[in-house]
């Protein structure tokens, strides 16, 4: 494993190299490969054949040689001539950080649409790896109709392949995103709003959706452990009913092909109710990881800044000393869209639970209703969907005094009392 510490990229980097280099074998442990060296290695002028300078290819082929090394992983994007010229000389198969990212999330995806999305991805990516450097890519196959012809070349039949099963790739995520969009829509007929988790790799999002939705999600001390969204009913401690989304973790510099092939998933997190974007606040590089998710959220046209609907949950205060866990509950404690939680210990989680509940009540009105005492389904119904603060009964109704989302009033209005005109209190 080899991270290449460029002279241009290392001065606006927040994280140092030692930190990079331990997250990248961390990523290459996380589909059990062997890490038999790890090393960063300084670039002052990035070569265009091979990126890193002579002597950092040759001390290289030597280790490969000594370690017996069969792959070797340059944690830093490759043009496909550097990864040709790079394979030549250390004699051994290398992969750069988009293709690591690949073959992990090739690993983890079970669903249809997760498949589908990784192969996207792997494919736009192979398809620039197509160079003439092969010679099985070189040889011509006989032409078509009466005269024959030079015929297709390999590379040619290759890309052309690739390229065909790109669009219709494509045509069935495409179908996929219709899918969801009409899932969104059947969702918005219930009155069941939707919580998305979102944060860095690692960050704890599976084991605190285990710890809202008491599921047994996959979750483990691994960097992409859950890559298929997961969703499940949650109910707060006010009685009301969410939608909680787990999604998948974010990395820095994740491939922008992987964010296009995932933009289905993704499109979950722009139609939430409520983001939360869970951090590990208890990690050497939090505020370098929050500013990567920031990036993201901003690339989907989400401000996390100035958007309400993001909510920072600090997780992980168990793995802090005592000051440090002193100045997070602070810090969290002056801040209304910031909650501090151990999801793997529970500390907090009522914290949290109670914000949602604020969070969902901020757009709800409170309204008078008369409903007559006979009809049990449409009180049931203001039970379930509203917070019925007061009532009063007579001999023939009930007068309720409710707390209810303007969406929901309309639903029992055109239900129940599609003549009613109800009194809207300040």
């Amino acid at each position: 494993m080899v991270h290449p510490v460029l002279r241009s990229e290392a001065d606006g980097d927040m994280r140092p190299p030692e930190s990079r280099l331990e997250e990248a074998v961390g990523l290459a442990q996380a589909i059990q490969l062997d890490v038999v060296h790890a090393e960063c290695a300084k670039v002052n002028r990035p070569q265009p054949s091979t990126l890193l300078g002579s002597g950092t290819v040759e001390h290289l082929a030597q280790v490969v040689e000594e370690a017996e090394a069969s792959l070797v992983i340059l944690d830093h994007a490759l043009s496909p001539v550097q990864q040709r010229n790079l394979e030549r000389s250390l004699k051994a198969k290398v992969i750069d950080r988009t293709g690591l990212i690949l073959e992990i999330f090739g690993a983890r995806a079970r669903t249809r649409e997760g498949m589908l999305q990784v192969e996207l991805a792997s494919l736009t990516y192979q398809k620039s790896r197509l160079v003439r450097s092969w010679t099985h890519l070189e040889r011509q196959r006989g032409g078509f109709g009466f005269l024959g012809g030079p015929g297709e070349s390999q590379l040619e039949l290759d890309r052309r392949l690739i390229g065909d099963r790109i669009i219709k790739i494509k045509k069935e995520l495409e179908e996929v995103r219709r899918t969801r969009g009409l899932h969104r829509k059947a969702r918005a007929k219930v009155p069941y709003p939707v919580v998305a988790l979102v944060g860095y790799t690692n960050a704890g999002k599976s084991t605190l959706f285990n710890r809202l939705a008491n599921a047994d999600v996959f979750a483990q001390d691994l960097l992409f452990a859950t890559l298929d969204p997961t969703m499940r009913q949650v109910t707060l401690p006010s009685g009301r009913k969410v939608i909680l989304s787990d999604t998948v973790g974010f990395i820095s510099d994740l491939p922008h092909g992987l964010v296009a092939a995932f933009r289905a998933t993704l499109e979950e997190v722009d139609a939430a109710d409520i983001i939360l974007h869970v951090r590990d606040i208890a990690h050497i590089d939090s505020d370098a990881q929050k500013a990567d998710v920031h990036e993201v959220l901003s690339d989907m046209g989400i401000d996390p800044e100035a958007d309400d609907r993001v909510i920072e949950v600090l997780n992980k205060i168990d793995a802090l000393d005592e000051e440090s866990r002193a100045a997070i509950l602070a810090q969290t404690g002056r801040n209304p869209r910031a909650v501090a939680v151990s999801a793997l210990s529970g500390e907090g989680i009522d914290d949290l639970d109670r914000l949602l509940d604020q969070r969902m009540n901020v757009n709800r009105q409170v309204v008078d209703l008369s409903v007559d005492l006979g009809d049990g389904a449409a009180l049931a119904w203001l039970y379930a969907r509203g917070e019925v603060l007061d009532r009063r009964d007579d001999e023939e109704h009930a007068h309720l005094h409710v707390s209810i989302d303007p969406v929901d009033l309309a639903r029992f209005e055109k239900r129940f009392q599609p003549d009613s005109q109800p009194e809207q209190q300040p």
